[in-house]
């Protein structure tokens, strides 16, 4: 099961004090409450919002109604093209998610959703790299088509380079791996996992750290691989379950190569 990232603010020191609170809320599962921070009384906070309780629909299989109002009210307020483009970004990011949880099959409202974005967001701007990396996972999961995913990916941790984006290169890092692995390319997959969850360590993602631990566990061997599988399950418990799809994963002994991308 593959999962994205929302790229944001709030990760280094002297960002907006508001920010901050929003992503140490979000990076320990607290979804419901990050949102709650922001107003929706502008377009970005408003798309911001709506992005949040998204990821919380990927990371729990719930919320849902929530999530689709928030977008709504995203939806109205933008006015210009890079707005309106972020808004169909995360239109179309919802509307996969729903079809890779098995909610509601909704993948041609993605690709058409995608596809608007792509129209309206500029090459080039900041989040034209984060509209690559989910056009990559439509591409990986959705059409199964691993070699136009590989170069989404590859468009999108360029862009996510370019504009500093930390988290954002976190996740191509990681899918990138998880290609690679399934690829049987060990070695290459083993470099981009641990990349992935170096840059999550960093950041403090810990909703995001014991998915990257079990992906990095599948390029090892024992004993390192089973300390690896360890520390997810502690991380995993720490967070109440969350992410839920990463259960199935943590039962397994060891777990199939290659899953969970998130």
């Amino acid at each position: 099961m593959a999962h994205t990232a929302m790229s944001g603010t709030g990760t280094t020191a002297g960002d907006d004090p508001l920010q901050t609170a929003v992503w140490r809320l979000r990076s320990r599962a607290c979804w419901a409450d990050a949102a709650a921070l922001l107003q929706p009384v502008t377009a970005p906070a408003a798309l911001q919002r709506a992005a949040l309780l998204i990821e919380r629909c990927l990371y729990t299989e719930q919320g849902w109604e929530e999530a689709e109002d928030a977008l709504r009210t995203a939806e109205a307020m933008a006015h210009t093209d890079d707005e309106r483009g972020a808004a169909a970004c995360e239109r179309g990011y919802l509307a996969y998610a729903a079809t890779l949880l098995g909610v509601r099959d909704r993948s041609d409202e993605a690709r058409a959703a995608l596809g608007r974005a792509a129209a309206l967001i500029a090459p080039g701007a900041p989040g034209r790299a984060l509209l690559d990396f989910r056009r990559g996972l439509l591409a990986e999961n959705l059409t199964r088509s691993p070699q136009a995913a590989r170069a989404a990916y590859r468009r999108a941790h360029a862009g996510a380079t370019a504009h500093s984006d930390p988290l954002l290169l976190s996740f191509t890092w990681r899918h990138l791996a998880g290609l690679a692995l399934r690829d049987g390319e060990l070695a290459e997959a083993r470099h981009g996992f641990a990349e992935s969850l170096r840059i999550r360590e960093e950041l403090g993602y810990l909703v995001g750290t014991a998915p990257a631990l079990v992906s990095l566990a599948d390029t090892e061997t024992d004993p390192e691989a089973s300390r690896l599988r360890e520390e997810a399950r502690r991380l995993f418990r720490l967070l109440g379950g969350v992410p839920t799809w990463l259960a199935r994963q943590l039962a397994a002994a060891p777990p199939a190569a290659g899953a969970a991308t998130a």
